[in-house]
């Protein structure tokens, strides 16, 4: 995807959503896109990754990150990543989503854990929030046995510090997730912040940015449509809450953590996130809005500049500083 979308952006080329193919029996192939391995211990790399299982019954996963050396006189903040694809594509393993880990984790000096979660059509919603939600509760498990657990999590992760962070669906994959674990009892885990980059909401009126959008460069019309019919339960509509959070505001939303909401102007979604953003701070939710001018959705993956300035920004907001 990552040449295709660059492709994308300076041709205005097809999108590569629109390479899913649907077929009569409900199931879909997926267009391909390259994929990286974990990096393993290289003494030299700035960065490692490895992977562990999270439930070999649901085929999940997590790649973990940490940086290399380490900081020597202090333990990193753990943030719990989801990618993006509209709930249908990708993987932890794609390799713009291998890259852009590693650079965060470099950038921001944390314990990254990327998780493999399930795909509709297949597993529609909730399931990814199923699998969200695991991760979460696997995490603590770690805060629980820092003697049986992962070695890289127990000895180099700081618990009063977790973070749930995604991309597009992966940040609506967040958002779902934390208002799941108001109903939890995590301690020793602390969950301290939401960042959610460009969430992917929709609803069945359309607002202005996604009238716009019908030959969007990266998520055009018709594949967002295609990509909420595929991923919500079957017989949904998009004013469902899983894909409009407007529609219902769920009582737990009040008793979220802090949220960081990312958006770029030029992405179709900006709208939804704006009142997204708006509803937030509305029912009483702490909130920080940061909407750049021009940009696209997921630029952030196409441009090392655009990540810079969003790794900066999750810096900041791990370290309270925004």
């Amino acid at each position: 995807m990552e040449q295709v979308c660059a492709e994308n952006a300076s041709s205005n080329s097809t999108s590569f959503f629109l390479e899913i193919v649907e077929h009569p029996d409900g199931s879909v192939t997926r267009p391909v896109s390259p994929a990286a391995p974990p990096s393993g211990e290289q003494p030299d790399a700035p960065v490692i990754s490895k992977d562990v299982p999270l439930n070999p019954t649901n085929n999940t996963w997590l790649r973990i990150y940490r940086p290399n050396p380490l900081p020597p006189t202090r333990k990193l903040p753990v943030v719990i990543y989801f990618h993006g694809g509209g709930f249908v594509i990708f993987s932890a393993a794609s390799a713009f989503y291998h890259n852009s880990c590693e650079a965060m984790t470099r950038a921001v000096s944390a314990l990254v854990i990327s998780l493999e979660y399930r795909l509709a059509p297949e597993h529609r919603l909730p399931a990814a929030y199923e699998d969200a939600v695991e991760t979460l509760l696997w995490v603590q498990s770690q805060a629980r046995d820092p003697t049986g657990g992962d070695p890289w999590v127990t000895g180099h992760g700081d618990f009063s510090r977790c973070f749930l962070m995604g991309s597009s669906a992966g940040a609506n994959m967040a958002y779902h997730a934390g208002l799941l674990a108001t109903a939890l009892e995590l301690l020793p885990l602390r969950l301290i912040g939401l960042i959610l980059n460009q969430p992917y909401f929709g609803g069945v009126e359309r607002t202005p940015s996604e009238t716009r959008s019908e030959e969007d460069i990266i998520l055009p019309l018709r594949a967002n449509d295609m990509l909420w019919r595929l991923a919500l339960p079957k017989g949904a509509d998009r004013d469902h809450e899983f894909c409009n959070p407007a529609v219902a505001v769920p009582p737990e939303l009040r008793h979220l953590p802090e949220c960081l909401v990312k958006g770029y102007q030029g992405d179709p979604l900006v709208d939804r996130q704006r009142e997204f953003a708006k509803m937030l701070e509305r029912e009483g939710a702490s909130v920080v809005a940061q909407f750049d001018e021009g940009g696209f959705h997921a630029k952030e993956l196409f441009d090392p500049a655009t990540a810079e300035v969003l790794f900066a920004q999750v810096r900041r907001f791990i370290s309270g500083g925004c």
